[in-house]
C-alpha cells in the first residue's frame, strides 16, 4: 500500500502529542525531529524537507489548541495543510485546446509505464464524453508499436502508427488523421530511454515544435523515489512541461517522489496509476493525498468509485425495493451488489480509504478472493432459489454446495448473514425513522453518499 511506512511513522510521532493542552518549543522540535526522519526516509528532496519541517514549525510553535481539538490533533491539522500545499493544493486539470484536436505529449523513461498509462488516459478521457486517437512514435524498443495496438485495442481506441517512419512525420500526420476522422483528443506515446540522454530530448523537442502540444506530461515510476524527482527536473528544464502522472502509486512506495515533484519542477501531478488495469487512473488530489498519508482515510476517492462503477438503474430498483418491503431483498439482489463491488478494485485498496483503516491493515491479510466464494454458491442455485430464498432446504444446500465447490457449512453461513441482513432491515422499518433509516441503508449497499438533507 502506498505511503505505509511514512503514514506509520507520521501517526507514531504525533501519538506522543496527544493530551497536551498547549504547544511548546520542545514539543515541537521533538515532533518534528521525527517527522523529518519519517519524510527523509520516504525519499523525499531533502531541501523539500528542510523547507516544509521549518514551515510546519513556525506555524505549530505557541499555537493554541482549538477547543475540539488536542494537540495531536492540531499538529495533525497544520501537517495535513502543508502537505496539501506541498503537493498542489488542489487538483490541477487537463486544459484544452481551442482547435481540434487537443494534443496530449506523454513522454518519459523506459520502464515508467508510458505506453499503458496513454491507455489508461485514452480510457478515462472516453468516459470523459472525448474521442481519442492514440499516435505510435516510439519506433525504437521492440514491439512498442505493438503494445500500443494492444492496449488501444482493449479501450476501443484508434491507433495512428507509420512503423519506422520518422516520428515527426509520423505525428504530423496524426494530426491530420484526427481531424480528419473527427477525433477531438491525440494522445502521443513517445520514445524513452533508460535515462536522460541528448538524443531522447532532441527528438521529444522536434516532436513539440511540430505539433505544439497543448500538454506534455511526463509520466513518472513512484517507485524510484528520488530518481523520479530528478528524471521530473530533467524533463522539465529541457521541455517546459505542464503536468506530470505518477504510476505505481498503489505498490508499496516511500512516498519521496509524489511529495517532492510539485517543489522542485513546480508543475502538478495531474494523474496517478494506481492498478495494473485499464481503469486504474485517478486524477490526483493533493488533499487526499495528504489524508491518506495522515491515515485520514479517502472517502471522496471511495465514494467515487462507486457511483462510477454501480449501475444506476440496478442501484434506483434496490433502493425503491428496501423501501417498499426489506423482505423482498433476494440472492440476485445479493449477487448484484457483489459483482458491482468488485468492479470497485482490489478490497485493499479499498478498506485503505476508510478513515482510521488503512493503518490498521499492515499487520492483516487481506483476502482479495474473499467475494468468490459466497459468489459461486449463489450462482449454484436455480433462478428460482435466488428469488426465494425460503426454498433452500437441506437437500437444495446439499446440491448447491457440491455444485460451487464448497461444504455445506459454508453455504449455511452465507445464508445466516443474509437473513441477518435482511432482519436488519425489517428493523430499520420497523423505528420511527424509517425513511432516513432506508436512504441510508440503501445507500451502504449501493455504495454512494446518501442524499441527507
Amino acid at each position: 500500500m502506498a505511503f505505509e511506512g511514512l503514514s506509520d511513522k507520521l501517526q507514531a510521532a504525533f501519538k506522543k502529542l496527544t493530551g497536551k493542552g498547549k504547544l511548546n518549543e520542545q514539543n515541537i522540535k521533538d515532533a518534528m525531529r521525527e517527522v523529518r526522519m519519517a519524510l527523509l526516509e520516504a525519499d523525499v528532496n531533502y531541501v523539500v524537507v528542510k523547507d516544509f519541517i521549518k514551515r510546519v514549525t513556525e506555524r505549530c510553535v505557541g499555537t493554541e489548541i482549538l477547543s475540539s481539538l488536542n494537540a495531536g490533533q492540531q499538529v495533525i491539522k497544520i501537517v495535513n495543510e502543508e502537505l496539501t500545499g506541498l503537493m498542489g493544493g488542489t487538483n490541477a486539470r487537463l486544459t484544452w485546446s481551442s482547435s481540434l484536436p487537443t494534443i496530449f505529449m506523454l513522454c518519459g523513461l523506459q520502464g515508467a509505464g508510458k505506453t499503458t498509462m496513454c491507455g489508461k488516459l485514452a480510457n478515462y478521457l472516453i468516459k470523459e464524453g472525448k474521442k481519442p486517437l492514440l499516435a505510435a512514435c516510439d519506433i525504437y524498443r521492440p514491439a512498442a508499436i505493438k503494445q500500443l495496438q494492444v492496449v488501444g485495442e482493449q479501450v476501443n481506441v484508434p491507433v495512428f502508427e507509420k512503423g519506422t517512419q520518422n516520428p515527426v512525420q509520423t505525428v504530423r500526420e496524426a494530426v491530420e488523421y484526427a481531424r480528419y476522422y473527427g477525433r477531438d483528443v491525440l494522445i502521443i506515446d513517445t520514445a524513452g530511454r533508460l535515462h536522460v540522454d541528448e538524443a531522447l530530448m532532441n527528438e521529444l523537442s522536434e516532436i513539440k515544435e511540430a505539433v505544439h502540444p497543448q500538454e506534455i506530461l511526463l509520466v513518472v515510476d513512484a517507485m524510484t523515489g528520488q530518481d523520479a524527482v530528478n528524471v521530473a527536473k530533467a524533463f522539465n528544464d529541457q521541455l517546459n512541461i505542464d503536468g506530470v502522472i505518477m504510476t505505481k502509486l498503489d505498490n508499496d512506495t516511500r512516498g519521496g517522489a509524489a511529495l517532492s515533484v510539485r517543489a522542485v519542477t513546480g508543475k502538478p501531478i495531474k494523474f496517478s496509476g494506481t492498478g495494473e488495469k485499464l481503469g486504474d487512473i485517478e486524477p490526483f488530489h493533493p488533499e487526499r493525498m495528504a489524508s491518506r498519508i495522515l491515515g485520514m482515510g479517502d472517502v471522496l476517492t471511495l465514494i467515487e468509485k462507486a457511483t462510477e462503477n454501480m449501475d444506476q438503474d440496478s442501484s434506483e430498483k434496490l433502493t425503491k425495493k428496501l423501501q417498499r418491503n426489506p423482505a423482498d431483498i433476494n440472492l440476485e439482489d445479493f449477487l448484484d451488489q457483489m459483482q458491482q463491488m468488485k468492479k470497485m478494485g482490489p478490497l485493499s485498496s479499498i478498506l485503505g480509504m476508510l478513515p482510521g483503516v488503512g493503518s490498521k491493515l499492515k499487520d492483516v491479510e487481506i483476502d482479495e478472493n474473499a467475494l468468490k466464494k459466497p459468489e459461486a454458491i449463489v450462482r449454484s442455485m436455480t433462478p428460482q432459489e435466488r428469488r426465494h430464498p425460503d426454498l433452500l432446504n437441506a437437500s437444495r444446500r446439499k446440491r448447491i454446495a457440491a455444485g460451487a465447490g464448497v461444504t455445506v457449512q459454508d453455504v449455511n453461513a452465507l445464508m445466516r448473514q443474509f437473513d441477518q441482513m435482511r432482519q436488519m432491515m425489517k428493523q430499520m422499518v420497523g423505528s420511527g425513522k424509517r425513511k432516513g433509516a432506508m436512504r441510508r441503508m440503501a445507500a451502504q449497499m449501493n455504495g454512494m453518499k446518501p442524499p441527507f438533507r
